[in-house]
């Protein structure tokens, strides 16, 4: 075919009677043929060509003449064929062209393959989108009202997701500040109680005129049982038990009342019959039951302020935890350890997993730091161990295990021993709305969130697979920076 036929059969396709056998524009008026007419041009591509490629500017319309068309769609990190087509007068591309004035920056949302050699009519999408709004007002109202309505929709419920997910942490995170701060308070009443004992017993010791060689003795026994105190072996219930019965006994036979009252804070330390008598043995039988009892306010201190250091101790992990979680001190991108966000989700969360919720932690701890948005990684985790914890009803084996794959990434598993996802939603479990959860309990947007933080902002993967007691989330990021994540 020389140039000129294939110029005459161009224009031949592109004559308005032509254009009116598709289906497309069989009801445009004369006028509006000739327009689209005299704006549209015919392209020919060879078998395999891209006519678009996912993610370019979406500058044409496209309409089908001849030929078979193949759709792909990267998702998870493959290309998967959506649709292939050879149906004539099917359009794709700047499909969107009516809200070219609203949001310039439009993107082809798919990869579009010929199949065979193609025949396609093209046309800009800006001036189509011009045209439409002019020839089709009401049309064109409904269309920016259905785009828009369900972007703002989305939004509106990505961000209650997000707000919800952090009223739930805030929650926990008060109740978990809340028991070692009124243990702290408990421990403190505790404590000025006793110290006041001690000073009223070191006053009885002082009136009874009390040899000073004797009193120095009596301070490095009580020195020497306050260390004791945190190397004291553990008992079981019912060792501690005899241990009580033994040093009760013992109170008893040297006419200390009320022996059955200071035994419980002697066995802690690790005090043995034989410790009672060296003290009595020091003392004396005169100074041994104010003697004792000073030793047991002692003791009693020691523990005390063990316990309130426990309790501020645990208030400070706790802020840690949560402002690692939170990322509010540290620059939004930037090199992380992965294991120090799991490990404040998990403390984060840990009220939400409950006490029947098995946690294992399988780390390689070798593995180098990553580029990344650390709060949004945060989201991610919190994200899947919710559904591994729901998929579980609150009771089973959580597993977190990180690795390393063998084409140079971090690898991020989030396994539970639920009951599995049937694989019919196996195939929609990322899509925006989808949710297994019953009504009310779920949005359908935590894994497509996730999808996006991983996956758009991280060229990372995220994947599943499941079956009955073993469904785990693998996620899946790039160790050396490929490309700066857009701050979109």
């Amino acid at each position: 075919m020389n140039d000129q036929e294939a110029v005459r059969i161009d224009e031949l396709r592109t004559r308005p009677d032509e254009l009116r056998k598709l289906f497309l524009f069989e009801a445009l008026t004369p006028e509006q043929l000739e327009w689209v007419a005299a704006h549209g041009e015919v392209e020919t591509y060879p078998q395999g060509a891209a006519v678009i490629r996912e993610g370019d500017p979406a500058t044409c319309f496209y309409v089908l003449l001849e030929g078979t068309l193949r759709l792909t769609r990267q998702v998870r990190g493959s290309e998967i064929e959506l649709n292939r087509t050879g149906q004539r007068g099917v359009y794709t591309g700047a499909t969107q062209f009516v809200l070219a004035e609203r949001q310039p920056d439009q993107r082809y949302m798919q990869t579009v393959y010929a199949l065979t050699d193609c025949v396609l009519f093209q046309l800009p999408a800006r001036e189509l989108g011009d045209r439409f709004r002019e020839w089709f007002p009401m049309a064109t109202h409904l269309l920016e009202g259905l785009f828009e309505g369900g972007r703002n929709i989305r939004q509106i419920v990505e961000q209650r997701e997000r707000l919800l997910a952090l009223g739930s942490l805030s929650a926990a995170l008060t109740h978990e500040l809340n028991n070692p701060a009124a243990a702290a308070a408990r421990a403190t009443a505790s404590l000025r109680e006793r110290v006041a004992g001690m000073r009223h017993k070191l006053a009885l010791l002082a009136k009874h005129d009390i040899d000073p060689n004797l009193l120095e003795r009596l301070i490095d026994v009580q020195e020497d049982l306050v260390k004791r105190v945190a190397d004291a072996p553990q008992l079981s219930a019912v060792e501690a038990a005899d241990r009580e019965d033994e040093l009760t006994d013992w109170l008893d036979e040297h006419g200390i009342a009320d022996g059955w009252d200071m035994a419980p804070s002697l066995v802690p330390a690790g005090i043995t019959v034989h410790d009672l008598d060296g003290i009595a043995e020091s003392v004396g039988d005169t100074f041994v039951t104010t003697a004792l009892r000073w030793l047991t306010y002692s003791l009693e201190t020691e523990t005390l302020m063990g316990e309130i250091e426990d309790a501020t101790s645990r208030i400070s992990n706790l802020l840690a935890a949560a402002r690692q979680y939170s990322q509010m001190d540290r620059a939004p991108y930037q090199r992380v350890d992965v294991h120090q966000g799991l490990d404040s989700t998990l403390v984060m969360m840990a009220r939400k997993i409950g006490p029947e919720v098995r946690v294992v932690k399988e780390y390689d701890r070798s593995l180098p730091s990553i580029p990344a948005y650390p709060g949004e990684l945060n989201q991610v985790w919190t994200n899947l161990i919710d559904n591994a914890v729901s998929a579980m009803a609150h009771k089973g084996t959580l597993t977190v295990r990180t690795t390393a794959t063998e084409d140079g990434c971090v690898q991020v598993e989030i396994g539970d021993t639920g009951s599995g996802i049937p694989q019919e939603n196996l195939e929609r479990i990322f899509e925006p709305f989808f949710t297994t959860k019953p009504m009310g309990e779920g949005t359908g947007l935590g894994l497509d969130i996730s999808y996006k933080i991983v996956v758009n902002r991280h060229h990372g993967d995220l994947r599943v697979t499941s079956r009955p007691g073993d469904t785990r989330f693998q996620v899946i990021l790039p160790i050396q920076e490929k490309t700066r994540p857009s701050e979109g």
